[in-house]
């Protein structure tokens, strides 16, 4: 990871920028930066999420179709050159949705693999933040993903979105037995951290968390 430069903003106060949508693991950009990957099921607000972290409304698409991202889109700071010593410090990985029975089985499939072989085989990876929405809790198929990465032994810290939608007290309730269900799981990072990309809540928490990550 390169050391921030003499004067410059802090790296979520910089304009962020779309570099690559990948289809497919033979077209990854080279492994340079750390990455910090999001995953979740489609409509859980990822793409809002991330527009709220670098605050750009429209850098990561919003869509109120569900199952809209099917490549890794990478996000990187803007003003970096890519070469040599001036790599950007990070790039953020937004992972396509999962759980959209509408899609077609083939393009699921495909979408599956994609990940999967990602998750496997990328150093870079430094971790998952797994977006859960706060208003349904963790379902079976965000389970099924955390036992991938587990599996993969690789890090991911639970997110939940749109922490607004329910109380202040379903909320705590909902942080607590979010932390039961993955307290022995082998690779969840403990913390879990509550966000709402409407209000701004948790948003700098989390952007510390992948910050502290992205240097680990």
């Amino acid at each position: 990871m390169s050391a921030g430069r003499a004067g410059e903003k802090g790296i979520f106060e910089r304009g962020w920028i779309f570099i690559r949508g990948v289809p497919s693991i033979s077209l990854l950009p080279p492994e340079g930066p750390a990455e910090i990957a999001f995953a979740g099921r489609s409509n859980v607000g990822k793409s809002s999420l991330i527009n709220a972290l670098v605050g750009q409304k429209g850098l990561a698409r919003t869509s109120n179709t569900p199952g809209r991202t099917q490549e890794l889109n990478y996000f990187v700071p803007d003003g970096y050159s890519g070469v040599s010593d001036d790599l950007p410090p990070m790039a953020l990985v937004d992972m396509p949705g999962y759980g959209y029975a509408k899609a077609p089985k083939t393009q699921v499939d495909d979408w599956t693999r994609l990940v999967f072989d990602y998750l496997r085989g990328r150093v870079t990876l430094k971790r998952v933040y797994l977006l859960v929405d706060a208003r349904h809790g963790v379902k079976a198929n965000d389970e099924e993903v955390m036992g991938l990465l587990d599996k993969a032994a690789v890090s991911y810290q639970i997110v939940l979105t749109k922490a607004d939608k329910i109380k202040p007290k379903e909320l705590e309730a909902l942080l607590a037995a979010t932390a039961e269900k993955i307290r022995r799981r082998p690779a969840a990072f403990p913390a879990i951290i509550g966000t709402s990309s409407e209000t701004g809540s948790g948003i700098e928490e989390l952007r510390l968390a992948i910050e502290t990550a992205a240097a680990g």
